[in-house]
């Protein structure tokens, strides 16, 4: 009797048993399998939505950078005098509206020459997909890189606010129909860039900013 007994507890599983216990272990693998895929799939989105964010940043950093300096004149402090030369790197466009495309000027010259040279010409324009700066010369290089992302749009808006400096002058204007004594334009430009991941086409990402254009343009000059 006591044999038999220990004969029974030397007795293995069964194969039902064994069954159940893969069925259960398979199970197990598939959700741990599962979680760790999902786990996987949202930090390569993460990364890609990192990545995209961040290559947007960089060309945004280097537009707004630029953009600010647009306008720089070796000869501003004498914009409000009378007779003085207007300002050659004034101009920023657009101007009026909304476009794909900004063009600016800033002077290079060690002494300023008042003339707009060709290497003092710069901008920014969106074609086929990439964000191209101007660097000086009519020579056009990729700011952004396609192989990483494709810009689907940019977008730069300009305003305006116009300020009297009236005040500022030594004589007071005489009183008229016709505004007189000199006004100073403030500048600024918003820009947008949406742009679209080359790895994963379904990350898009878009990124503004507000860019103060430093140096602002005076209109007038005070009365003689």
């Amino acid at each position: 009797m006591l044999g038999h007994l220990i004969r029974r507890r030397e007795c293995g599983v069964t194969l039902v048993e064994l069954m159940v216990g893969l069925a259960i272990g398979l199970i197990i693998v598939a959700a741990a399998s599962t979680v760790l895929v999902g786990r996987i799939r949202e930090h390569r989105a993460m990364l890609v939505e990192s990545r995209l964010m961040q290559d947007l940043r960089t060309g945004m950093d280097i537009i707004t950078r630029d953009l600010r300096r647009s306008g720089y004149w070796g000869n501003a402090a004498s914009a409000m005098r009378p007779a003085a030369p207007t300002n050659p790197y004034a101009a920023v466009a657009p101007a009026l509206a909304a476009s794909d495309a900004v063009s600016f000027q800033l002077s290079r010259d060690a002494a300023e020459n008042n003339i707009l040279d060709d290497n003092e010409q710069f901008g920014f324009r969106l074609r086929k997909g990439v964000i191209e700066m101007l660097i000086g010369g009519g020579s056009w290089q990729a700011l952004t890189d396609s192989g990483t992302m494709a810009i689907e749009s940019f977008e730069v808006t300009p305003k305006t606010q116009t300020v009297s400096l009236r005040d500022a002058c030594e004589k007071t204007c005489e009183p008229g129909p016709v505004a007189c004594g000199p006004t100073q334009h403030v500048r600024s430009l918003t820009v947008a860039i949406t742009g679209r991941s080359a790895a994963d086409n379904r990350v898009v990402r878009s990124l503004g900013s507000q860019v103060r254009i430093r140096n602002d343009v005076i209109v007038g000059a005070c009365p003689t």
